[in-house]
């Protein structure tokens, strides 16, 4: 595993034999990535449910947004609006299976888990209720597998974590159970690569006190998990994007802050590195790729409750 440095500028002793100054600068290099800024969201928000469809990216629900939906085109650095969600959430999640964009689960503004599983279509601008969850919960990740829906931990009844790993076929419109998550976790990253699902980071009961850099992979052929390298940094309140078969890994909180860390993970070589940093630490953020980009919409600049409009854009 490659280990991933993250430092502070210090004056290096001019006694140093040129080696070890030739070491100290590759250490000291500046980390590759840039960073742009998009037009901002019309609302300010956190723990939104972010996704792309068909190029455009939407953004639903989350603290601050209620049930609106609101529409991100990157050609023409644009927002607009389309039907409101059936009922307002909070840490949903959200995936693009087939041309049609699904938010499922969440909390509804009392934090009380649901089961809901709602599906929009751009076309039409409309939307229509789903095979509820088997087992309800909210700060859960959602993924897409081989045309299935793939949704995994979070807190469900009692403030409880559940490691429960549920499938949804839309051709049957119905769940179905698969190995369970390893660790039960909430507030988590997950993403396909190559046929399999990486769930990274989180934390346990809901505090950020309690943040993983856990990195569990799920194998559907044989449906069963294994360990991959931990992630550099433990966080949670993440948002995680794929770029060329790295999965990268935005933001984050915990007790002594939000995190402006971005760290990618190689499944090929089980290995992590360091990008630029984001230009706003923030936590409850949505990460989603257009082309070679990914746009990191929203999210709390500070630990709890705070919001931000922002979409700024990373890029190698």
């Amino acid at each position: 595993m490659s280990l991933v440095v993250r430092y502070m500028a210090r004056s290096l002793p001019l006694a140093l034999p040129l080696p070890l100054l030739v070491l100290a600068g590759a250490v000291l290099a500046e980390p590759s990535g840039r960073w742009s800024a998009g037009a901002p969201m019309p609302s300010s928000r956190t723990e939104v449910a972010v996704a792309t469809v068909a190029d455009k990216i939407y953004v639903v629900g989350g603290f601050g947004g209620g049930p609106v939906i609101e529409i991100y085109d990157p050609a023409t650095d644009s927002w607009s609006r389309g039907a409101p969600l059936p009922q307002s959430l909070h840490h949903a999640a959200a995936v693009d299976l087939g041309g049609k964009l699904y938010i499922v689960g969440g909390y509804t503004g009392s934090w009380n888990p649901v089961d809901n599983v709602y599906q929009y279509d751009p076309e039409l601008d409309r939307w229509q209720a789903r095979a509820p969850l088997p087992t309800a919960r909210g700060a859960l990740v959602a993924v897409v597998l081989d045309g299935r829906i793939h949704a995994l931990g979070g807190v469900g009844k009692g403030r409880r974590n559940t490691p429960a790993h549920e499938v949804y076929d839309p051709a049957s419109d119905s769940w179905s159970a698969r190995a369970p998550l390893p660790t039960a976790r909430d507030h988590l990253a997950a993403a396909a690569v190559e046929g399999r699902i990486y769930v990274v980071g989180g934390r346990l009961g809901g505090s950020y006190a309690r943040n993983l850099a856990v990195n569990e992979v799920y194998d559907p052929v044989t449906d069963s998990w294994r360990t991959r390298a931990p992630m550099p940094t433990p966080r949670s309140g993440i948002a995680a994007a794929v770029l060329d078969g790295e999965i990268l890994v935005f933001g984050g909180e915990a007790t002594t802050g939000t995190f402006d860390e971005v760290e990618g993970y190689d499944p090929e070589s089980d290995s992590w590195r360091s990008y630029a940093p984001m230009p706003t630490a923030r936590h409850g953020l949505g990460a989603a790729v257009v082309g070679d980009r990914v746009h990191v919409i929203a999210g709390g600049p500070r630990p709890g409750g705070s919001y931000s409009n922002l979409n700024e854009i990373f890029s190698r």
